[in-house]
């Protein structure tokens, strides 16, 4: 039994007909509404969307379906619904309309008009409530009641200006976009800090800082600037060649205590090699340059060799010392490598890679010449290879061959101390990272790793009640999980949903999400506290969102919840985002550029961004490839849904929206939000490649 039922209930239209048990007082188009508007002497608010269109769905669930927004619509006007494939006419009229007003369109679209359906407003998606500068249902239905009120003659006036200029073709000057300015900021200091002739920011110590640059690729995805590419690309090179990368064994050390990456603090941290790795997939996937794909494919080889525990589940880190001297696992006197390597190979050595016969550093604290070698290139092989007058893939293959020699050495001295604790929250990076290179480069390696170590976590590091806790060691899981834990595994979960498309990622995050809200929201200040309600009462309760070495759970809460909004189509996540970076304005403005995962959600949330839905048979080679052209796309500002054409209830469980997303012509079909704002749905592989996003010659968007 429904509590509303409306004027739509007997359209025929699906569109109207989800819609026709809102508490909005919907009318078709047609005449009895417009008798009804000039009768009361109302505004009228009429929406135009499509069975399909996501955002449609959004807004209906957010605003249509709330009795307060319905309240202040029924009040304020009378109310059209209109389906755009019904009558594309009168989609196509007010269409103009809102590109002539905004400078854009899309569905769901909005037209404010007069009982002559004359219009003196237009939008596309509105939230309930204002964020991200957007302003909301609730505040902008009075504000347009009282001007209908009030001033009247000037709405009029100004509606009949707009026919007029429908009429006569003219389009008036777009109202400006709303300035996103924290990232333009950030981008702006971190150029400032910029070493250039090293890479990276500031001086000695030197950290790789993964977070900014993946703000900086997508600072450059989004403004186009080259600088900040060839920031990211300059950085990346100077620490593949740098003593902080181990040549031999591959993975990346902490930090560099001097400001050239020559000589690192030797400890390697899981967390490092999530990040940084999860930085050079995105260069590739930005740049096409297949050297980045190497480097990240290297660091995996470190993490899934060294690092994994049998069951799965992710080791923390490799201790700096060995035999009681930092490094001493790492580093090689000549007279050792000669043992090793002919005569040839150690002068490609000595060149490449920088070997003194006195050592190569200094002692950091006496400056005294060591007498060993660290390791790293001066310049790149490409050069190289110039120089030695061979060719660069024979280099490489040289190359390679004395890398194992010297590892197969290396193996048999006393290994630095191996952490074997598994702490969720490192994993969740690692899971994330890893199914993000899965999704790009289609290895069914870093997936099956990626999953093995979700399992391991959901099944070994989880109680009964499905709370997390935070450490796994021999055995034995304690320690209740805290804020970052749950965050960063609902990240490696959402990244494992869209690598995978396995429904139980997506569940589990949401899960994860639910108890976040329940144990560890503060709902006076609207963040999140770093441990739960239910754990060790502390003199405080910390909550921050500045993360330093690993971003903070606030900051990554933030593009969580704005991913679970768009993936789920339920906005009151994004408000949730919202309130945590309002409670965090003051700070974020001081310093931009030290918040650069909060900056990456700014983007997101200001857009453009876009949400995917795959409609379409898994086992079907179209649907994989389009599926593979999907997800070799540098977009990330996406979300990506896939709807099979059987067996979906549990995804139009979570995503209602999807249900109507079907296949057309029963071929896989891809439907594209933009910017809150539908486009039409392309019908097999080569729809999707004409696209602006997906065509090759565009090289805007690559």
């Amino acid at each position: 039994m429904h509590k509303y039922t409306n004027h739509l209930i007997n359209e025929k239209s699906p569109y109207l007909q989800q819609h026709a048990h809102n508490p909005v007082d919907w009318y078709p188009w047609g005449p009895e509404a417009f008798a009804k508007a000039q009768q009361e002497n109302k505004p009228i608010f009429l929406s135009i969307g499509y069975a399909t269109c996501h955002w449609c769905h959004v807004m209906e669930h957010e605003s249509f379906e709330n009795e307060k927004v319905a309240g202040l619509m029924n009040q304020a006007f009378v109310n059209i619904k209109v389906d755009r494939e019904e009558h594309p006419d009168i989609d196509s009229v007010y269409m103009k309309v809102c590109i002539m007003l905004t400078g854009s369109g899309g569905w769901p679209m909005t037209i404010i008009m007069t009982p002559a359906q004359k219009p003196f407003f237009a939008a596309t998606y509105i939230p309930e409530e204002s964020r991200f500068g957007r302003i909301g249902m609730i505040e902008l239905i009075p504000k347009l009641e009282e001007a209908w009120l009030n001033k009247r003659q000037e709405l009029e006036l100004a509606a009949d200006r707009i026919v007029d200029a429908l009429k006569s073709g003219a389009v008036q000057p777009a109202a400006g976009a709303v300035a996103a300015g924290l990232p333009k900021l950030a981008y702006q200091q971190l150029v400032e800090s910029f070493d250039r002739q090293n890479g990276s920011f500031g001086g000695a110590p030197k950290f790789p800082s993964p977070p900014k640059m993946n703000f900086l690729l997508r600072y450059w995805r989004q403004t186009g600037d080259k600088e900040a590419l060839r920031m990211v690309e300059f950085s990346l090179q100077k620490i593949r060649n740098g003593g902080i990368f181990d040549q031999i064994g591959f993975g990346i050390h902490r930090y560099a205590t001097d400001s050239a990456w020559l000589l690192p603090h030797f400890e390697k941290m899981l967390y490092n090699q999530a990040m940084l790795a999860e930085t050079y997939i995105e260069a590739f996937q930005a740049t096409g340059n297949k050297s980045y794909e190497e480097t990240a494919g290297e660091i995996y080889t470190y993490v899934l060799r060294d690092m994994t525990a049998p069951d799965g589940g992710f080791y923390a880190a490799e201790d700096a010392d060995s035999e009681g001297e930092e490094g001493k696992f790492y580093v090689w006197r000549k007279a050792e490598l000669e043992k090793v390597l002919n005569k040839q190979e150690l002068e490609l050595v000595e060149k490449i890679y920088s070997v003194e016969a006195g050592g190569n550093y200094h002692d950091e604290a006496t400056g005294a010449a060591t007498g060993k070698n660290i390791l790293h290139l001066k310049k790149p092989l490409q050069i190289t290879a110039g120089e030695l007058n061979t060719g660069y893939p024979e280099l490489k293959s040289t190359l390679e061959s004395i890398r194992q020699k010297l590892f197969n050495v290396r193996k048999l001295r006393v290994h630095p101390l191996k952490d074997t604790k598994i702490l969720a929250d490192w994993n969740g990076l690692m899971i994330g990272s890893l199914a993000n290179a899965a999704r790009v480069s289609g290895s069914p390696e870093y997936l099956s790793a990626a999953e093995r170590a979700a399992n391991f976590v959901l099944t070994g590091m989880t109680g009964g009640d499905g709370l997390l806790f935070h450490r796994w060691m021999d055995g034995q899981a304690v320690i209740d999980g805290k804020l970052e834990d749950y965050a960063f595994m609902i990240q490696g979960l959402l990244a494992l949903y869209e690598a995978s498309f396995k429904v139980k990622y997506l569940e589990t995050a949401l899960k994860f999400n639910d108890i976040l809200l329940k144990h560890f929201y503060d709902r006076q200040s609207g963040v999140y506290f770093m441990n739960s309600d239910y754990g060790e009462k502390l003199l405080i309760r910390p909550r921050d969102i500045y993360g330093g070495a690993i971003p903070s759970g606030n900051a990554v809460m933030i593009m969580n919840l704005l991913k679970l909004s768009r993936l789920t189509g339920r906005p009151q996540y994004e408000q949730l985002a919202g309130k945590i970076v309002s409670n965090y304005g003051n700070m974020l403005s001081q310093a931009p550029a030290e918040f650069p995962e909060v900056m990456c959600a700014l983007m997101f949330a200001e857009g453009p961004a876009y949400e995917i839905v795959i409609s379409g048979d898994p086992q079907s080679e179209e649907t994989k490839k389009i599926i593979q052209t999907v997800n070799q796309l540098y977009l990330p500002e996406k979300v990506v849904v896939f709807r099979p054409d059987k067996d979906n209830a549990a995804i139009i469980k979570i995503a209602p929206y999807v249900e109507a997303q079907q296949m057309i012509n029963n071929l896989p079909t891809v439907y594209i939000c933009r910017n809150t704002a539908c486009e039409t749905p392309l019908a097999g592989l080569q729809a999707l490649k004409t696209h602006a996003l997906f065509n090759l010659h565009n090289k805007t968007f690559f």
